[in-house]
């Protein structure tokens, strides 16, 4: 079967995502024709990203959220303002994407949150199934429990990540425990990349951290004034910088390196983050207590859910004493590493679900050869 990927690209967690399903994709027998990749002015596609998949990787202008002055949180009002702005790119962008799925013969396109992927099927209607594939869908399940937070917000959120998904037969949603069906919205396994598989995790003596608005940096210094002692290694997204920014002999930032960054987090004592899915996970994964700093909306509906399933604490900054409290008393959740190792079965299963008949004959003659 030729699939087609479309990936927002904001963050590294839809990135490491696609990475990780080509990889599922292509051991079983499938082919990826192409990675189509949101783009904005903000944001740098990452190095792991280009080494690390095989499809050619083609970028487009697409929907970002811009961050406040200060470079920690959303800005609405102004996201709101420059996206109205680039309409008329963004409409290009999405008779693109029609075109180069036509141009590839992809039979299934998987999208990986893009906005203009789902409005592209609304309008454009390019004709191929398309399965969408976030822990965002998971809002969407009835079976989600949310935090008392700003309802606004929530009906916002959900309105986006509805947007995303128009015209899909299939909702994929990265869960940190089973959840079952709920209408075309299936809640499956986190896909965590074979890179955390091979970590063997160890105890360490300093906080590992990610932030994805260099702001928050700010927030650390302050704490790592007060408690100079503690090693502090805090991975960024500020290309800008040279590649490991050391501050003193124990505060260093680095610019985002995930090998380097699963390494460190194996060896960590504990780990800080604006609650971003994936790196969450990974973290439960290898054991590591977390403290969950959320920057926007959905970052608050993922604490929530995470605290749930016992990773960590939340927190309205970077407080790493409250950190290093719950890391005296921290259990490991035994039942999502047992979750996360049954993702390659139930995935694959749903994503050739929707093979095409001609590409489901090609499958059962080779498992007939072998």
């Amino acid at each position: 079967m030729k699939v087609m990927f479309i990936v927002q690209g904001e963050g590294r967690g839809h990135l490491t995502q696609a990475i990780t399903m080509e990889k599922l994709l292509r051991n079983n027998g499938h082919e990826v024709v192409e990675v189509l990749v949101g783009k904005s002015e903000s944001r740098r596609l990452p190095g792991f990203f280009i080494r690390s998949i095989h499809a050619p990787v083609k970028q487009f202008v697409s929907p970002n959220f811009l961050p406040t002055q200060a470079n920690k949180r959303a800005d609405i009002p102004r996201s709101v303002a420059y996206n109205l702005l680039k309409v008329p790119e963004y409409a290009e962008s999405m008779v693109y994407i029609k075109r180069r799925i036509r141009e590839t013969g992809a039979e299934l396109v998987v999208n990986f949150y893009e906005l203009l992927t789902g409005l592209a099927y609304f309008f454009l209607r390019p004709g191929v199934p398309q399965i969408c594939i976030g822990h965002q869908y998971l809002f969407l399940h009835k079976g989600f429990k949310f935090p008392k937070t700003n309802r606004c917000s929530l009906f916002f959120l959900n309105l986006f990540t509805r947007m995303t998904s128009l015209g899909a037969v299939r909702r994929l949603a990265l869960s940190f425990s089973p959840m079952g069906e709920d209408g075309n919205i299936a809640a499956v396994p986190p896909l965590l990349r074979a890179d955390v598989f091979r970590q063997e995790s160890r105890p360490g003596d300093y906080v590992h951290g990610y932030m994805v608005n260099s702001g928050f940096s700010e927030s650390v210094m302050q704490w790592h004034k007060k408690h100079p002692g503690v090693p502090l290694r805090f991975f960024w997204d500020h290309w800008e910088e040279e590649p490991v920014k050391k501050i003193d002999d124990t505060l260093s930032f680095y610019q985002l390196d995930d090998v380097e960054f699963l390494r460190q987090m194996a060896g960590c004592r504990a780990y800080a983050s604006t609650a971003g899915f994936e790196s969450v996970c990974e973290a439960m994964y290898l054991e590591k207590p977390i403290l969950m700093v959320p920057a926007h909306i959905e970052q608050e509906c993922n604490a929530y859910d995470a605290v749930r399933n016992g990773a960590g604490i939340v927190d309205g900054n970077f407080n790493l004493s409250n950190l290093l409290a719950f890391a005296g008393k921290y259990r490991p959740n035994k039942e999502f590493r047992r979750w996360v190792e049954s993702a390659e079965y139930i995935v694959l299963n749903e994503i050739e679900r929707f093979a095409p008949q001609s590409s489901r004959q090609r499958m059962y003659m080779v498992e007939e050869f072998v």
